[in-house]
């Protein structure tokens, strides 16, 4: 179903944030691992503008799920980690941070409902329930080992050599493996299982 406007105009900050700051986390991952290439490329920046996808964005406006620009690296310019530990490394960030940012909104929420009277704060917890749903979902999707999405290079990494090896031997068909998951609708029954434990997990720890 479309979404109105009034919950697009909501879950719009969600979005931009989630995206931006799941990029900005692999960026800066990759820089600190010794990769100089998201800097020169612009992607080391919370600006949201050199992270947007546009037809990801338009699709997780719409439909709840999608994907912001990729960000890219040069493996073999990491320090001390190696290609393989270096790509899991980068790869987990941006996963990291989204789930990070859910557990700092549901917190958020938790101050926020104890003043849920005040016109301001219903808002307030309008904005940010949007802000906890949108990171896990795309914590969730994320972490689907199904590639170029980041969860094959986190199982990559975790792999033997051999194991690792055909995990990126697979990233050629992984697109449409990916696109196939989508259209058939079964990526939804695969998500929000995941994405509901995750948010009951994390009501569950803070409340």
């Amino acid at each position: 179903m479309i979404p109105s406007l009034m919950d697009m105009l909501i879950w719009l900050p969600a979005i931009l944030i989630a995206l931006t700051f799941h990029e900005f986390a692999h960026a800066l991952a990759a820089d600190r691992l010794g990769d100089s290439t998201p800097y020169y490329q612009g992607r080391l920046t919370l600006n949201p503008l050199p992270h947007i996808d546009w037809i990801g964005f338009l699709m997780l406006v719409f439909f709840r799920f999608g994907w912001a620009k990729p960000v890219q690296v040069n493996p073999y310019n990491f320090k001390d980690t190696g290609v393989k530990k270096g790509m899991m490394l980068v790869s987990l960030a941006g996963p990291a941070m989204n789930i990070l940012l859910a557990f700092i909104g549901m917190f958020s929420l938790k101050l926020l409902y104890a003043y849920a009277l005040n016109e301001n704060v219903v808002l307030a917890i309008r904005l940010i329930e949007p802000l906890v749903w949108i990171n896990l979902i795309l914590a969730v999707f994320n972490l689907i080992p199904v590639p170029p999405l980041d969860g094959s290079k986190i199982l990559a990494g975790l792999l033997p050599d051999s194991g690792a090896q055909m995990i990126y031997s697979l990233e050629r068909y992984g697109p449409i493996f990916l696109l196939l998951l989508i259209f058939s609708g079964a990526i939804g029954k695969i998500l929000l299982p995941l994405v509901n434990l995750m948010y009951g997990l994390l009501y569950l720890l803070i409340f």
